[in-house]
């Protein structure tokens, strides 16, 4: 495909040749004329005379294969991965098609197909030899951090006992000061030996010019938050003495690794941080991390389908049936043995077979490049010195070629900013509730506040960070938690493993069963969980106190126990049971104990982490708890597009007593906005509008005021921003109302509305005028059309449509007390009843929808039915 086998191709024989004279003299000894066989046309035509001018110009050959999938038999899927890359079908005339020869060739068989010009086979290796390179292992690079008055270690001593001090003055210590100092120069000391003194005054600038942006910044995640360094520089809010955290769980003297602080920005503003290190360390000094999006079971599964132009209700089935797990994705393979719904359909019919054959073959393959989630590196010089460096065209900042395991050998550093939708949620409660003058400062707010905990304890943690599941609301009411301790304690229980601790940890928490520790001198490190082991920090406490290890080395026990290394674990085992004999432990004792504890350190959780995430439940519970309506509205803002979420406020916004206020096109923002102690739904909300285009709406009716009537509304938006299906939506959902409260009859006149608004729109875009000067507005008004009004029933169906849940009331509003005569549960009464420890009810409803299944244990059909009730 290269401009000299074109040239050939078209003809031009002299210009090639000219072309390969220049080439040879700007690259001597480096030029190799290519020879490709894979049954080509224009490969055959151009060959001999590539042969002819590389003995004329003395030009050594090479054969080579360009293989696009690894096994000949991978043809077809290839073919099919093409269509799908092309957006075409397998079977679309005029298509582009690459031939079987395209594989990995072994060197026999290159050997063989090149026997007539064996030095060009045997030239490949001196190519391989010119072309080796292992990336050269560097040491961490960072960007110098100075203000000229002192090195790295001296401005962050400095900052640190300073900000030290501030934090103290503002929040009462749970330790004596001296304790909180101490700890500080241990850090420092740690952080100075290995190095990395720039490192935590890079993160700490970025935060704070963030904090004075007012983006807001999460509490901490991970094991940073075990820092008093961290702390004090306000890269993380969270006491460590006040909470028991470790620093060797996060920078382990004994084990020199790279630091790695994960900071949460607020989800819409993330982006400014990233452009205010991009400014300040320059523009060629800072990239996003590449990733590589690979194809997975069900998506293969449809996008091979599709370009075999099976039937869609057929592949959507086929797709369905592979179970969808995020956090633990099941391969197709995997799939096909544990589904016999997926092995009936590929034994019984031969195009499904294909289809699942060749999305086999394609599972896996890299389908698309994309940027890290989170991960930026900042280098001391232009990055390009350093790695291979792309264009992503959706940023305007490079993106390395290496991925981030490649970065780090390379010597880069990676700082983690990642967006978290709860600080966006946060941050737009606390305006709403500015914009009434009530200002709140989440950082001071109480972390004993009884009402938070009481709201926590009855299980209405729908919206609140990380406990809103069903079945986490069913543990909070057995939890009744009321501290951050009990919150820290439930976030790294509830999770596969040590779920199972659970009840005992509830029964200890209320008597029911006896407290107990494996040795007296551990009582200290386990009080605070009632004797169960649920944190690493305690697997490394316990390694300590018990055996005598160094944090450090506790942390490195910690890691043997989670990669379970039998070597290891053995070593590790007996210095344990040696050091716990030193102690006064019986050896049987020690190993038991050793036994236990590796047992607790493979599910183990990081208390950092989890206590971080705790303050930001309590943040949460707290708003909801305190302000509801400011709370829910933000939640509902965040996740207008989750039409289930916002079914699950609206019954939430209900049960608490409290007002939503159906769309109107006169009094509704974009946005859900507070007013008067209601929600003002989001004329943005509603299905098939938009969100820019209700933005116009908004626009024009606060330049020239509240709409008369339909046609009103007509006139003055863009009908090129406001559609007909917009207009037949916000007629069902109520919007148009107050400018005609016939829904029915607004939902009929979408098309002649949007022919006015065109109308209406060329007109002011052409500057045509009447004869009085004006720009048609004034002209006379269509009759609407004569429909009969929805009755109610219906009105609340054509309502459903348009926003995805029922708003303004329910069907069934007249019917409750008839259901309850016949035993039949509300749904917000099911929790309760499974509680109670009902696993059958009796539940009357709506049905939205039905999906039917087979039992793998059983074999019996049974079903998921979507139901809806009034409550």
């Amino acid at each position: 495909d290269g401009f000299i086998n074109k040239l050939i191709c078209a003809g031009q024989l002299d210009k090639a040749k000219f072309w390969l004279e220049k080439l040879k003299s700007g690259f001597p000894n480096r030029l190799y004329v290519e020879l490709q066989r894979h049954g080509l046309a224009h490969e055959q035509q151009a060959e001999p005379h590539l042969i002819d001018f590389a003995y004329d110009l003395a030009l050594p050959l090479v054969a080579t294969n360009e293989p696009y999938f690894l096994d000949k038999d991978m043809h077809k899927a290839h073919d099919a991965l093409l269509a799908i890359s092309e957006g075409s079908y397998v079977l679309e005339p005029d298509r582009r098609h690459v031939s079987d020869q395209h594989h990995l060739k072994m060197p026999e068989a290159m050997q063989e197909l090149f026997a007539d010009i064996p030095e060009a086979v045997e030239n490949t290796i001196d190519i391989a030899k010119r072309c080796a390179f292992r990336s050269p292992k560097r040491a961490p690079i960072l960007p110098g951090f100075g203000d000229g008055e002192g090195s790295e270690s001296d401005i962050l001593k400095q900052q640190a006992h300073t900000g030290l001090v501030m934090r103290l003055n503002t929040v009462e210590p749970s330790a004596p000061r001296e304790e909180y100092f101490e700890r500080l120069a241990f850090e420092l000391n740690v952080i100075e030996q290995m190095g990395f003194p720039g490192y935590f005054l890079i993160v700490s600038d970025f935060i704070k010019w963030a904090k004075d942006q007012k983006i807001p910044v999460g509490p901490g995640r991970g094991s940073g938050a075990g820092s008093v360094v961290a702390w004090a520089l306000t890269i993380t809010d969270l006491d460590p003495l006040r909470y028991g955290l470790l620093f060797e769980r996060f920078l382990n003297p004994e084990r020199i690794s790279m630091p790695d602080f994960d900071i949460d920005f607020c989800q819409e503003r993330r982006g400014e941080v990233i452009h205010y290190v991009q400014e300040k360390y320059g523009e060629d000094q800072v990239a996003h991390i590449i990733t590589f999006g690979t194809l997975q079971a069900r998506a293969v599964v449809r996008d091979v389908g599709r370009v075999l132009q099976m039937p869609l209700g057929q592949v959507d089935r086929l797709a369905k049936l592979v179970p969808s797990n995020p956090a633990s994705p099941v391969t197709l393979a995997e799939a096909i043995k544990l589904e016999p719904a997926l092995q009936r359909e590929r034994d019984s019919e031969p195009a499904v077979a294909e289809l699942l054959n060749m999305a086999l073959q394609l599972e896996g393959l890299y389908r698309n490049a994309s940027t890290h989630a989170a991960g930026v590196v900042i280098g001391d010089r232009p990055l390009n010195e350093l790695v291979p460096l792309y264009r992503d065209p959706r940023s305007d900042i490079p993106a390395t070629q290496f991925t981030m395991k490649w970065v780090e050998k390379a010597g880069l550093v990676k700082f983690d900013f990642l967006g978290l939708k709860t600080l966006t949620v946060i941050d737009r409660a606390l305006k709403y509730l500015a914009k009434q003058g009530r200002d709140l400062d989440i950082d001071a707010i109480p972390v004993d506040d009884k009402k938070a905990y009481k709201l926590l304890a009855d299980g209405f943690s729908q919206g609140v960070f990380q406990l809103e599941s069903s079945g986490m609301r069913d543990t909070l009411r057995k939890m009744a938690p009321d501290s951050i301790e009990e919150l820290t304690a439930l976030i790294s229980l509830y999770r596969p493993g040590p779920m199972r601790n659970i009840d005992s940890y509830i029964n200890r928490k209320f008597g029911r069963e006896d407290i107990s520790y494996p040795h007296d001198s551990l009582e200290d490190i386990l009080k605070e969980t009632y004797g169960i082991i649920i944190y690493q920090e305690q697997v490394m406490q316990i390694a300590q106190v018990l055996s005598g290890y160094s944090l450090g080395d506790a942390d490195i026990l910690r890691r043997a126990m989670g990669k379970k290394d039998k070597e290891e674990m053995a070593r590790q085992m007996s210095r344990f049971v040696d050091g716990a004999a030193e102690r006064g432990v019986k050896s049987v004792l020690a190993r038991e104990i050793f036994n236990l504890v590796n047992e607790f350190a493979g599910y183990g959780f990081n208390k950092s982490h989890a206590a971080a995430y705790a303050m930001i439940s309590y943040r949460t519970a707290y708003l909801k708890a305190h302000h509801p309506i400011e709370f829910i509205a933000a939640s509902m803002s965040l996740d207008i597009n989750n039409v289930d979420k916002l079914a699950l406020f609206r019954q939430e916004t209900v049960r608490m007593g409290h007002e939503i206020v159906p769309p109107c096109v006169n009094n509704s923002q974009a946005d859900f906005e507070v007013q008067d102690g209601k929600i003002l739904y989001a004329l943005g909300a509603i299905k098939n509008v938009g969100l820019e285009a209700m933005s116009h709406v908004i626009h024009v009716r606060e330049e020239g005021g509240p709409f008369k009537d339909l046609f009103d509304f007509a006139r003055r938006v863009d009908a090129r921003i406001v559609n007909k299906r917009a207009y037949e939506n916000l007629a069902k959902a109520g919007a148009f109302d107050a400018l005609e409260p016939n829904r029915a009859c607004s939902t009929a006149a979408a098309s002649m509305l949007q022919s006015i608004g065109t109308r209406a729109s060329q007109e002011r875009n052409s500057a045509q005028t009447s004869l009085f000067g004006d720009t048609g507005t004034d002209m006379a008004e269509p009759d609407l059309p004569n429909v009969k009004p929805w009755g109610a029933v219906e009105e609340l169906e054509q309502e459903m449509a348009a926003i995805g849940f029922y708003l303004s009331g329910h069907p069934l509003d007249g019917q409750v007390s008839f259901l309850k005569s016949k035993n039949s549960i509300m749904s917000e009464d099911i929790a309760a009843q499974y509680a109670r420890g009902s696993r059958i009810i009796r539940m009357g409803g709506v049905l939205h929808k039905k999906q039917e299944r087979i039992s793998q244990r059983t074999r019996k059909r049974f079903a998921y039915l979507n139901l809806s009730d009034p409550t």
